[in-house]
């Protein structure tokens, strides 16, 4: 290859929908969904430069192809492509089609990368045959070995991930082999839990291409945020808070937050002014304010765009985020609750 040729980056993203049965409640809000996932890879991808190409598969008990490696730009709306049947739902095969199908494609110029989001509000019953009416669950063990070795074998530079309906769910897909940290639970029975998916994926996209630009082509942590950001980001982005504004506190074991501001001498709880550290998987509301803390400074930054910074451009509603490993930054996130539980060996800040 010459060595003054461009190596672009070409991401690859196939989005694998269901539309069984089940989904008939769901039509309109999967498709708000849907569109505003392309949304955020379309905004990020002309803000970093970057050519996303995105594929659409619909699964019942059968798995249709409705948009093939599409320049994101020209993706129209998911409605009127997308329609609900009244079939079971074969999750496994068409996750497997969705992976063998990108497989096909070449990559012999350009840096390409590879994402996977399937999203289904049931379990799987129809790979193989449809159980509904037959009732032979052995004709799925074949199709659970299938994708098992599939995820398994994954090269670095793909990334799987799902949405599902319940932490049942959840464990099912971890033993088809996604990753824990690429499950994301979405409630497709509210708004807010509506409002939440469409925060959550929105925000998964901004992590991927943004991790892009670090070098990291694969992650197993795309439901996570903030490991994509760099202490220059934040400086250049955020407004420093001065030193004498806030207190950070040691939280060494599992404690309500009001007591355990009230039993340190010099502050006292008062709603809104406490931050938690973001750890383990939260819902941050579209209120709730975000501080950036630089770990071996402990200066703090915050700001009206530290949401776009850390979850992307564009999210309204509630983001259902863990924190990425970050080894320079930590993130806190407003809370208003006076019986938060803060978990041990974080921190709280406090404002003053």
């Amino acid at each position: 290859m010459s060595a003054n040729r461009i190596q672009h980056k070409v991401n690859h993203v196939a989005l694998v929908v269901d539309c069984s049965g089940s989904m008939h409640q769901h039509q309109g809000q999967l498709v708000r969904v849907v569109d505003e996932f392309v949304a955020g890879l379309k905004a990020e991808s002309d803000s970093l430069g970057h050519e996303t190409r995105i594929s659409l598969y619909s699964f019942d008990h059968k798995v249709e192809n409705l948009v093939w490696d599409m320049d994101v730009k020209h993706l129209p709306s998911m409605r009127g492509l997308y329609q609900v049947k009244n079939g079971a739902t074969a999750l496994i095969e068409a996750s497997l089609k969705s992976l063998d199908d990108l497989g096909h494609i070449w990559e012999g110029y350009g840096e390409h990368s590879f994402l996977q989001i399937v999203v289904t509000d049931g379990e799987e019953n129809a790979s193989g045959g449809d159980r509904r009416h037959d009732g032979d669950m052995a004709i799925l063990g074949p199709w659970l070995d299938r994708i098992a070795a599939k995820m398994g074998a994954l090269p670095g530079h793909w990334t799987s991930a799902i949405l599902v309906p319940n932490s049942l769910a959840k464990r099912t897909a971890q033993n088809y082999g996604f990753p824990a940290g690429n499950i994301a639970i979405w409630d497709a029975d509210s708004q807010e839990g509506v409002e939440e998916a469409i925060g959550t994926v929105r925000a998964a996209a901004t992590s991927f291409l943004r991790g892009r630009e670090q070098g990291v082509r694969g992650t197993k942590n795309l439901f996570a945020v903030g490991q994509d950001i760099s202490v220059d980001d934040v400086r250049a982005t955020l407004e420093p808070i001065p030193a004498d504004r806030y207190r950070l506190l040691k939280v060494d074991k599992e404690v309500e937050i009001r007591p355990f501001v009230d039993s340190h001498p010099g502050v006292t709880y008062e709603r809104g002014s406490c931050y938690y550290q973001l750890g383990a998987r939260a819902q941050v509301q579209a209120n709730k304010e975000v501080i950036v803390v630089e770990k071996d400074t402990d200066r703090a930054y915050t700001g009206d765009a530290a949401r776009s910074l850390l979850f992307g451009t564009g999210i309204q509603g509630t983001v259902s985020v863990k924190a990425g490993n970050n080894p320079k930054l930590e993130v806190y996130v407003q809370s208003r609750s006076v019986n938060r539980k803060l978990k041990p060996k974080t921190r709280l800040l406090i404002m003053l």
